[in-house]
């Protein structure tokens, strides 16, 4: 049994599934619409009680050559939003090299369907040339000329669907000297300076994890690229190719710091500015307790609650008049340092909880996930059977949803190759040109 498509959105993406013997079932906060999910043969079987409202993108359909890092995290948001996207996964399910790898635990594969095509075989390149022919979007994260050589580039496949949105998700781009070399975020990011300005006074750079270079200067523009161009081809009937590169888009972000040295404000050594832990109302402090405060009191009114927190209350005009002084910082920095950690996180807490002064503990992921502000929003979701968090943005009147479990790279590969209007689906897989996992 399976449904003509796999695509099945919710009215809430707040969800919170129950395992039960036979599969998952979940039902939303409001109680608008229940489902259950049950792994049979092939493919997962979702049923629902209820009329769905369609997510934002309802309509969009994507194709996405599996990758890893930005891509799939695009896909994912997309996908969150109501699009339809169809990930096609290397037959043999690879899991770039990572150990331990689960691919039904692998949340940014979530919300949607998984074609495994042997892109080896002479007829591995028609299955994602028709599958192309029907999508508004392609999203292929190889390094410049593997689509070509594959004889998927963009004249073929423009030739097959005028429309079409290309996106490259690169590192470095598709031109430039660096355009053919391996990379990985903290290359990326180091190599347009953006890392140099991340880390605190007379340390070495620290690399932020790698939400600057893939996700925020990767995913977050390929997200942007793909409905630009989906928009300009919805008016001109034109496609394109969209070359999104993490060293362009992690530049990007770090805009702020060009306006400042273009301002005359300056920049000076990491560690030493506004922004990054230089100045003593923007910054991290230890309490007692070996955790951690944050600070951001930058307006002279949150300042001063901050210092009135501290219990500076005949130094507050003074120091609010030396806010702004450089000079001042290192003492200043030092003296909140030793404030800090006299009083326990939770004391802290609960001394900032009433006052405006842009103070907040720092939390540990379990922590955050249990704190009344992310519980009440849901930011975080139990979501078949992994805690992970919800879509973003939220809509008034088409609100995004998790539909379905990650999938594995094989799960619905005939019924893509039906629901899409692919012929001889019986074939390609008897043929070994497309993959079929039978044991789910």
């Amino acid at each position: 049994m399976a449904l003509a498509s796999h695509k099945l959105t919710t009215t809430e993406p707040r969800l919170r599934p129950q395992m039960e013997p036979h599969g998952i079932a979940a039902t939303s906060k409001l109680g608008r619409v229940q489902y259950t999910i049950r792994r049979s043969g092939a493919v997962s079987v979702l049923q629902t009680n209820r009329s769905r409202i369609l997510g934002p993108l309802e309509g969009l359909k994507i194709v996405e050559l599996a990758g890893t890092g930005p891509g799939p995290f695009a896909a994912m948001v997309l996908s969150d939003l109501g699009a339809e996207v169809v990930r096609v996964a290397r037959s043999g399910g690879r899991t770039g090299g990572l150990s331990g790898y689960d691919a039904g635990l692998d949340l940014m594969n979530r919300s949607r369907s998984s074609i495994a095509v042997d892109l080896k075989n002479p007829k591995g390149p028609e299955v994602v040339l028709q599958l192309v022919e029907r999508a508004d979007a392609l999203i292929e994260p190889y390094r410049p000329g593997v689509m070509e050589r594959l004889g998927l580039g963009p004249e073929p496949c423009l030739g097959r669907n005028p429309r079409l949105v290309y996106a490259r998700m690169t590192g470095w781009g598709q031109e430039g000297p660096y355009a053919s070399k391996a990379g990985h975020d903290i290359n990326y990011i180091a190599l347009n300076g953006v890392l140099s300005l991340l880390g605190r006074a007379g340390e070495k750079p620290t690399p932020p994890f790698n939400l600057v270079g893939d996700f925020g200067g990767g995913a977050m523009f390929l997200t942007t690229g793909i409905l630009a161009a989906t928009l300009h081809a919805r008016r001109t009937g034109e496609g394109q190719v969209v070359d999104v590169a993490m060293v362009d888009g992690s530049a990007l972000l770090a805009t702020v710091v060009h306006t400042l040295r273009a301002m005359g404000s300056g920049w000076g050594p990491r560690g030493t500015n506004l922004l990054d832990t230089g100045a003593p109302f923007y910054e991290v402090y230890e309490t007692a307790d070996g955790k951690y405060m944050s600070v951001g009191s930058i307006e002279p009114q949150f300042y001063r609650q901050l210092l009135e927190g501290l219990g500076l209350h005949d130094e507050v005009e003074e120091l609010l008049s030396q806010q702004q002084d450089r000079s001042h910082w290192p003492t200043t920095k030092e003296r909140f340092a030793a404030i800090f950690a006299e009083r326990t996180r939770a004391e802290w807490d609960k001394e900032f909880e009433t006052r405006d002064a842009c103070v907040c503990p720092v939390l540990e992921l379990d922590e955050a996930i249990g704190h009344p502000h992310m519980r009440m929003r849901e930011t975080y979701a139990q979501h078949f059977g992994a805690m992970q968090p919800s879509p973003a943005p939220r809509f008034s009147a088409t609100p995004p949803s998790i539909d379905a479990p990650p999938p594995r790279a094989a799960e619905h590969s005939h019924e893509i190759l039906t629901s899409w209007g692919i012929p001889d689906a019986d074939n390609l897989i008897a043929e070994g040109v497309v993959e079929q996992e039978t044991n789910v």
